[in-house]
C-alpha cells in the first residue's frame, strides 16, 4: 500500500530546539481562496528582501519560483504571523498533528513557536505550502548544520533541513506528500547550489512519514536519540538524486 500521508505530516515536526518529479518554473497566481482566507498579499512592489522570511543563510527562500508538480503547482511562501498565524494555530491543533508537533493550544502556543524563526537570523524560514493557489501545508526549511540537531550527527556545511504538515485532511493519504517532499527537496538543491544533501528527522514512530521520505527519495541513514523522540535521520544527496 502507499504511504499515509495523514501521518507524513506529524512525523517531520521540529527538530530540539528550538514521487514525482519537478517539471519546470513559472509565475504563482495565488487563488480567490488564498486571497480571501488571508486578505491582500504583501504588494508586488515589496522588494523581497524585505519579506519577512527571506535569508541569505538559506539563499532567500521567498526568492523561490514556484514549481509544477503531478499534484499542481506548488510554492513555498513565507509565513506572515498577521495574515497565518490561525491557519496554522488550526493546523497545530489536528489530533494528527498535534501527537508530533506538540503545539496544540490557543494561537499564542503556535505564535511562540513562530516567532523565534521570524526575528531569528534565518537559519530557519517557516513557509506556507500553496498547491494550486492554495494554502495546504506548513513548512519549515532551516540550516540543519546550524540547528542542535548537527549535535547528533556527522553534519556538513549547508545541509539543510525540512519539517513538513499537511493541513488538511482531504490532502492526506493521498501521496500528495511524497510529491512535496520530492518537490521541496529539489527546490533547496536547486536554489542552494552549496547544499549536498537534504535532511529530515521523522520520529521512528510514524513509519508513514517515513515511507513518505523514502518514496520521495530520501534514503534512511541512522537512528538518532534527541532530546524529544527517536528519530529516523533521513538524507537526500544531490549527487544520488537523479536515480532516487
Amino acid at each position: 500500500m502507499p504511504p499515509d500521508d495523514a501521518h507524513a505530516d506529524a512525523g517531520t515536526g521540529p527538530a530540539p530546539q528550538a514521487g514525482a518529479g519537478i517539471e519546470d518554473t513559472l509565475d504563482l497566481k495565488l487563488s480567490d481562496e488564498f486571497l480571501a482566507l488571508f486578505g491582500e498579499d504583501t504588494p508586488a512592489s515589496t522588494p523581497a528582501t524585505a519579506l519577512s522570511g527571506t535569508s541569505d543563510l538559506l539563499d532567500n527562500p521567498a526568492e523561490w519560483r514556484p514549481v509544477t508538480t503531478t499534484a499542481g503547482v506548488f510554492q513555498l511562501v513565507p509565513v506572515r504571523m498577521d495574515r497565518d498565524l490561525a491557519v496554522i494555530s488550526r493546523w497545530m491543533n489536528d489530533p494528527a498533528v498535534a501527537a508530533f508537533w506538540e503545539l496544540a493550544g490557543d494561537a499564542a502556543v503556535t505564535a511562540t513557536h513562530l516567532r523565534p524563526q521570524l526575528d531569528g537570523d534565518g537559519r530557519s524560514v517557516p513557509c506556507l505550502g500553496v498547491l494550486s493557489g492554495v494554502p495546504m501545508s506548513y513548512w519549515e526549511i532551516y540550516r540543519a548544520d546550524l540547528d542542535p540537531l548537527a549535535r547528533h550527527y556527522p553534519a556538513r556545511p549547508h545541509d539543510t533541513g525540512i519539517h513538513l504538515l499537511i493541513g488538511g485532511v482531504n490532502n492526506r493519504g493521498r501521496g500528495i506528500g511524497t510529491t512535496l517532499l520530492r518537490a521541496a527537496s529539489d527546490l533547496v538543491l536547486d536554489n542552494r547550489p552549496l547544499c549536498a544533501r537534504v535532511v529530515a528527522e521523522p520520529d521512528l514512530r510514524n513509519t508513514p512519514s517515513v515511507s513518505a521520505f523514502l518514496s520521495a527519495g530520501f534514503r534512511f541513514s541512522a537512528e538518532v536519540e534527541l532530546p524529544d523522540k527517536r528519530a529516523a535521520l533521513m538524507v537526500r544527496d544531490r549527487a544520488h538524486r537523479a536515480q532516487l
